[in-house]
């Protein structure tokens, strides 16, 4: 295998212990004196450099002054008056703001022996004057030509000087990069930024008195209003909502959102500037539970019929949500996204608020007019009614499918579309293989969309009948074995009651899952 050394060509070594020397000279002493030639090599270049720039800037500057000061004396040359007097007005015209006419300060160590450095105006008085003196010298009627002539040449001079000086630059900023020196080490990414939470902004510690609205389900506060966007589906929307880990029962049931939250909702929608700087400024209020809080604060206030603040409440939501959902960069990228007029994500994002809003006011109408039929009955609130999924027979239970992606087999295609119809929130819990995760689900959304979603599902083949394996020794084994037993007589007896039933009907019943409307007590 070749190896190729040339990268180590650049590196450029002040101390080689490999170096050969003469044997009447000290080894350790030429290597200081090599040492100390090459740090004075690299002292004197990089001054010479720093030289060289800093004239660069005065030529620059002194070429734009004698350009103006041509310029001047071209726009008098139909005057009448004396070149002299020409000259000293054009100078005058010429000479630009006043708080431009001192160069900039030199580098340590450039320059250092000139006690004052001489301003642009003084430079240009010496150039005319020297001008002045080759005209004088000259024996040229034309004296206004003369002057033009010879401040042409002198612009030609310092035009030439200034190539040089950058060729010479260039020269030697390549001679320095050409060496990889301990100098050219350094750090190239050692920052970081930690965005401390405010004290005062941490949530209210569990068990302190939380306001509450009384309504007549008050899981229908805890149910997400957005609406899938992206399958263009509204079935179950309200099932999409995960549920937040590690907070407790308590918590969980009303979150509220925090003072920060509260604050935050309080901002104009339409004032995105203040609320980049809010979020920068107090990070805490990117929690969930803070978007959820400020979203239930919207439902109180269209209860109350405060419309404006409702919808403002739901825009500031959706916007930590938005943010919280794109990831790491996220609000950056939001605000810069939903700032750009005619951006897809502008109108996405104004559509979703519109949607949720308008979602919120329907359920807030519905609400108010059960209460008042709750009143006008006299009854203090009925159940609600839910969806379940049970296994019919005992020790059976239900095991859920995931249609396959990609498949082969026509069936399973068409029972994997139906899947991705289904609501984000409905999928997680279908593909989590857990009943009761499912269940959840079912009991966020209306009677109507569970019994459609239920019925899609047995269209997919995604519930199917197991048998249940348990330990027939222990207590709880035998209690279900009796259990079993039990239905198998009456099962019997029902067949001898009704003989003409067909074995296709026993094969469905076996099969079927009873879905039970369940009340859900306030």
């Amino acid at each position: 295998m070749v190896v190729d050394y040339a990268k180590w060509d650049a590196l450029e070594l002040s101390d080689d212990s490999d170096i050969e020397v003469h044997p009447n000279v000290d080894k350790r002493s030429f290597i200081r004196a090599k040492q100390n030639q090459i740090h004075q090599q690299r002292f004197e270049r990089r001054h010479e450099i720093d030289t060289l720039k800093y004239e660069r800037i005065i030529n620059d500057g002194l070429i734009k002054r004698i350009n103006t000061l041509l310029d001047a004396l071209e726009s008098h040359r139909s005057s009448t008056r004396t070149a002299e007097e020409l000259v000293f007005q054009s100078l005058i015209e010429s000479a630009g703001d006043p708080e431009e006419d001192r160069p900039p300060t030199p580098p340590d160590g450039v320059h250092s022996k000139v006690e004052e450095r001489p301003t642009y105006s003084k430079m240009m008085a010496s150039l005319v004057d020297s001008v002045n003196k080759e005209v004088s010298a000259s024996d040229e009627d034309d004296r206004f030509g003369e002057y033009v002539k010879k401040l042409r040449e002198h612009l030609k001079k310092v035009r030439g000087l200034q190539a040089e000086l950058i060729s010479r630059l260039g020269e030697l900023e390549r001679e320095e990069a050409r060496k990889i020196t301990s100098d050219s080490i350094h750090t190239g990414f050692d920052s970081s930024s930690v965005a401390k939470a405010d004290p005062k902004a941490l949530p209210a510690k569990k068990g302190a008195d939380v306001k509450t609205v009384e309504v007549l389900n008050p899981a229908a506060l805890k149910k997400d209003p957005l609406k899938d966007l992206d399958s263009g589906t509204s079935s179950g929307a309200e099932a999409d909502v995960d549920e937040p880990a590690g907070v407790e029962d308590g918590d969980e049931e009303n979150p509220e959102a925090s003072e920060v939250g509260k604050e935050f909702a309080k901002i104009k929608s339409s004032d995105y500037r203040a609320s980049m700087q809010y979020i920068a400024q107090h990070p805490t209020v990117m929690m969930e539970r803070e978007s959820e809080g400020i979203l239930i604060l919207a439902f109180e206030y269209q209860l109350k019929g405060d419309d404006e603040m409702a919808r403002q409440c739901v825009h500031q939501s959706l916007l930590l949500s938005y943010c919280r959902q794109l990831g790491r960069d996220g609000v950056a990228m939001f605000f810069k996204r939903v700032t750009t007029q005619g951006h897809q994500a502008q109108k996405m994002f104004y559509d979703d608020v519109k949607n949720t809003y308008a979602h919120i006011r329907t359920r807030t109408k519905a609400l108010a007019a059960e209460r008042a039929a709750d009143a006008s009955s006299g009854g203090g609130g009925g159940d609600v009614e839910q969806i379940q999924l049970h296994p019919v027979e005992p020790g059976t239970q239900i095991r859920i499918v995931v249609p396959p992606e990609n498949s082969e087999d026509e069936a399973e295609r068409n029972a994997r579309a139906i899947f991705d119809a289904f609501p984000p929130g409905l999928k997680r819990a279908l593909q989590s293989a857990s009943l009761e995760e499912v269940n959840k689900v079912l009991g966020k959304m209306s009677v109507e969309e569970a019994e459609d979603v239920v019925m899609k599902l047995s269209e997919g083949d995604m519930l199917n009948l197991d048998a249940e394996v348990f330990d027939a020794t222990t207590e709880e084994g035998q209690a279900k074995m009796r259990e079993i037993e039990e239905f198998e007589r009456l099962k019997i007896q029902q067949l001898e009651l009704e003989p003409g039933k067909d074995e296709k009907d026993e094969e469905m019943v076996e099969k079927s899952a009873i879905l039970q409307s369940t009340p859900d007590p306030e």
